[in-house]
């Protein structure tokens, strides 16, 4: 018999956080988050002014067989007029029982305050991991992805979710021949707009700060219409900031300016650390840190994070210079290949970019959904 708690105690959230390290020991596809990260989240209730949450596990014969994170994110119900719950961290073996045992537990907990719909696998914000793998089971998971096992679609459809929305996933290489008319289309769009790539002659923390404010101005602006988005706090802005601190690299990094310096488009790329991370499950040991710096430095894969271009410049082709980043950089010879990460199968002006890249669609996600209640 399948029983389900709430975390509260120590253990219980110790548990939490070591049940998919044990789950994925042996898969050579997985990433896991920072432990440290993780262990924050769940010490802090998970919750933060937007946002209400609870955490479940799943046991049997006293052995922790799956886990589950419930929670309703305000902001987004608010913009859309809906009362829909999310559920996230969603970890557990090959068995019906155990998978709805867990969503039962989700979905009662969001009916007893006033929900009655269930979305997921979606977090706090379109920043979080998102999406259950449907394709690409034997694709290494970029540091920013959660993986999960072929078994686990079948889990979620069985208790009655529905495909709400899918991403798919491209990995970049260079191209045989570069296009030379996207070189001259960047370097006209630079010209004509007034605009520059903004230096990168500051120190790390300094650069990210002067423009901070910027980018996520240009991030609400041009992702507020996109799947799953919501406004992100001062305080969310701040811990991703910190989360992703230790891997950013500044020459991955393009921000492009105007006149008067503020962020007009950006284009964010982070060093692949899946394989720096996965020795340690996550953990910042010493080696595992060393690792990482390495991989910073010199990495052979590099994720695309985000890319964005204000609406009043999306058809001069100021896009071009940040597909132009990364063609330089594939072609300086140092990095391998680009991981895009999510891309919404629906957005064709992102999927047409990579015709310039000798691309590779190899991923799928899917957020699904269904009524609470409903089988």
């Amino acid at each position: 018999m399948v029983s389900v708690t709430e975390v509260r105690s120590g253990r219980e959230i110790r548990e939490f956080l070591r049940f998919p390290l044990r789950l994925y020991r042996n898969c050579p596809y997985y990433a896991p988050p920072l432990y440290g990260d993780e262990k924050k989240l769940l010490r802090n209730g998970g919750a933060n002014e937007d946002t209400e949450s609870v955490f479940f596990l799943a046991e049997r014969d006293g052995k922790t067989v799956g886990r589950i994170q419930a929670l309703i994110q305000r902001q987004h119900n608010l913009k859309h007029g809906s009362a829909q719950m999310r559920f996230t961290r969603f970890d557990c073996i090959d068995d019906p029982e155990v998978s709805a045992a867990l969503f039962s537990a989700a979905e009662n907990w969001g009916a007893a305050r006033g929900m009655n719909e269930i979305c997921g696998p979606l977090a706090y914000s379109d920043l979080d991991r998102e999406g259950l793998l449907v394709e690409g089971f034997e694709e290494e998971a970029t540091f920013e992805e959660q993986y999960n096992y072929p078994y686990y679609p079948d889990l979620v459809e069985e208790y009655g979710f529905k495909k709400d929305a899918d991403w798919v996933e491209f990995e970049l290489k260079k191209p045989e021949q570069r296009n030379e008319m996207l070189v001259r289309v960047a370097r006209r769009a630079l010209e004509i707009n007034h605009l520059h790539i903004a230096p990168t002659d500051l120190s790390k923390r300094d650069y990210i700060e002067k423009y901070r404010d910027g980018f996520f101005e240009c991030l609400e602006v041009c992702y507020r219409n996109l799947y799953g988005t919501v406004p992100l706090t001062r305080s969310e802005q701040d811990e991703l900031i910190s989360q992703f601190m230790l891997i950013v690299n500044k020459k991955f990094l393009i921000f492009i300016c105007d006149d008067s310096d503020r962020v007009v488009g950006f284009g964010l790329c982070f060093p692949g650390i899946a394989g720096a991370v996965r020795p340690s499950g996550g953990r910042l040991t010493p080696a595992a840190l060393i690792r990482i710096l390495r991989a910073v430095s010199d990495p052979k894969t590099v994720d695309l994070g985000l890319v964005a271009v204000l609406p009043e410049y999306q058809r001069s082709g100021v896009n071009a210079v940040i597909l132009n980043g990364l063609l330089d950089l594939l072609e300086a010879g140092e990095t391998e290949r680009c991981e895009t990460n999510l891309n919404l199968e629906t957005n064709a002006p992102v999927l047409a970019q990579w015709k310039y890249f000798n691309a590779r669609q190899h991923k799928r996600r899917r957020c699904y959904v269904k009524k609470i209640g409903e089988r």
